[in-house]
């Protein structure tokens, strides 16, 4: 078994000369970070935009803490999530991550969405954001950097497949120039285009859900969402 590499004094991410050059770990304040794991679910920290009255948001007990989304049994019925505020303002000079991991009962009977998006009670047309979609009648998942919906939308088509009942994460890197790396179970898909035509200019929220393509109620299992940006 290989040991892992130790560093008894610590790590550090600031020079000799700034506040926290002496702390021993990477500089917490440099990134501005939303990590949800599950272990905790609160509705009341999220907004929970529901069609269907019997729909659910919900922990369930498995391994790494898992947040269960159970739709109403309606063709259309849907239940999106997004955080309270929009937090995340891509910008140019300053690079912007997310990552999230996820299985659905249906895969190609369903409308999901994953990333960061304006606060829209309609994600499927949310006018600004840098998202994952995967519409309706199709397995494949679509990538956006989304300025405006008919004037500013880049889009990359079918980048990657998803498969009922089995973990996949998505993710993206704004590198804080011009491109935004799209990758699914972390090999990168699509490069797109994210100069200022392109680049949301509207604070964004961390988004996803799901919405029934076909009547019968279904399931989406999330075990984490992630996003951070430089400050």
């Amino acid at each position: 078994m290989t040991a892992p590499t130790r560093f008894p004094y610590g790590i550090s991410t600031n020079t000799p000369i700034q506040t926290l050059a002496n702390f021993g770990m990477p500089d917490p304040t440099e990134y501005h970070t939303l990590f949800d794991d599950f272990n905790i679910f609160t509705a009341a920290n999220w907004i929970v935009t529901e069609t269907g009255a019997a729909g659910t948001v919900a922990l369930t007990a498995g391994n790494n803490g898992l947040l269960l989304i159970t739709t109403d049994a309606l063709d259309n019925d849907a239940e999106w999530i997004q955080s309270l505020v929009g937090s995340f303002l891509p910008v140019a000079g300053k690079k912007l991550f997310f990552k999230a991991k996820f299985q659905a009962s249906e895969a190609t009977q369903s409308d999901i969405i994953f990333g960061l998006q304006i606060i829209d009670t309609t994600p499927l047309d949310a006018t600004d954001g840098i998202y994952f979609y995967k519409a309706d009648g199709a397995a494949t998942f679509d990538v956006f950097v989304r300025k405006n919906a008919t004037t500013g939308s880049n889009t990359g088509a079918a980048v990657g497949t998803l498969a009922a009942d089995t973990d996949i994460t998505l993710g993206f890197y704004f590198d804080g120039i011009e491109t935004t790396s799209f990758f699914i179970n972390d090999i990168l898909v699509k490069n797109l285009s994210s100069v200022a035509a392109y680049l949301p200019d509207a604070a964004l929220a961390m988004s996803f859900g799901y919405q029934n393509g076909a009547a019968g109620a279904e399931t989406m299992t999330v075990d984490y969402v992630f996003a951070a940006m430089e400050r």
